[in-house]
């Protein structure tokens, strides 16, 4: 048996999520079209008769405004270090893009740990500009690989393991074949309301949206959840709930649909809206939501 760690690392809003999720086949991680959708290292497993690949979806890297963005980025980084190999995820012109050019930056100073560049949405890209973006980041020494893939339409994802077995090593299975992430129920949930919050939203309220879940039980017919979707401002507080609750009430029913297979079970999940001001700023706040420093792997 061969095992090992696979970082996949980007831009914001670049596609991460939805290519692990492509890779497993399973929903590991959440997505949206908002950046900082993804805030934890969310780990994927992929095993198959020879090899077991622990991927690590990490937050787009990116400048922070906030403690919540430095723990962010922290987090994206301290997973460059400690894998078997790299995937740096892009979707455009390097020459374009400051964003990848820090990254790619970071990339240069790791000797040892192998990198693999997959350019995304290559459904969306013409052949021409494939070919410039290709030899640009070609042109920089760095990657041992380059691929193209379009992660929302699934082509060419099945490549990126193909891509990957040369740098996994002999190693132990670390988890069950049965098993597609680590991640523990408690917090798929609260991912999982996460991202309805932010999709019912659109743009009318910020990134500051935490949710946790102050009830979990698992009874012989239903699953009990009762989660707090915070929120920092009181004017936010209002949206989120709408008119009549019937904002809410739509972010209740979208999760719980989705959370019902994933349990296997009827849902029974109350949800409620408090404000926690500036709790992206706050040290004390982002432990209790599960947002810190550790050790990745």
């Amino acid at each position: 048996m061969k095992s090992g760690f696979a970082g996949i690392v980007g831009r914001p809003n670049v596609g991460k999520s939805t290519l692990l999720n492509a890779i497993i086949g399973e929903k590991v991680a959440i997505t949206s079209n908002k950046a900082q959708t993804t805030r934890n290292a969310i780990r994927g497993i992929y095993t198959d008769e020879e090899y077991q690949i622990i991927f690590i979806d990490t937050p787009g890297i990116h400048k922070p405004k906030n403690k919540l963005g430095s723990y962010l980025t922290n987090t994206a980084v301290s997973t460059l270090g400690e894998v078997d190999v790299i995937l740096f995820l892009t979707d455009g012109r390097l020459s374009e893009g400051p964003g990848d050019r820090y990254i790619t930056e970071m990339l240069r100073k790791i000797k040892k740990t192998p990198k693999i560049l997959v350019i995304n949405k290559i459904d969306l890209i013409e052949p021409d500009e494939y070919r410039e973006i290709y030899e640009e980041y070609d042109s920089t020494g760095i990657f041992d690989q380059i691929l193209g893939v379009s992660a929302l339409t699934g082509l060419n994802t099945d490549l990126c393991i193909d891509k990957i077995r040369p740098y996994i090593k002999e190693g132990p299975m670390y988890f069950p074949r049965e098993m597609f992430t680590d991640n523990p129920m408690r917090f798929l949930v609260s991912e999982i309301i996460r991202e309805k919050t932010l999709l019912y939203l659109n743009e009318e309220v910020p990134h500051g949206i935490a949710v946790e879940i102050e009830q979990y039980e698992e009874e012989e017919k239903c699953t009990n959840i009762s989660a707090v979707i915070y929120c920092e401002k009181n004017s936010h507080k209002g949206i989120i709930i709408g008119a009549h609750g019937k904002k809410l009430k739509g972010i209740g029913k979208a999760a719980r649909l989705e959370i019902e297979p994933l349990v296997g079970s009827k849902v029974y999940l109350e949800l409620w809206v408090k404000v926690k001001e500036n709790w992206r700023e706050s040290d004390a706040a982002l432990s209790n939501f599960g947002y810190r420093n550790d050790t990745v792997l």
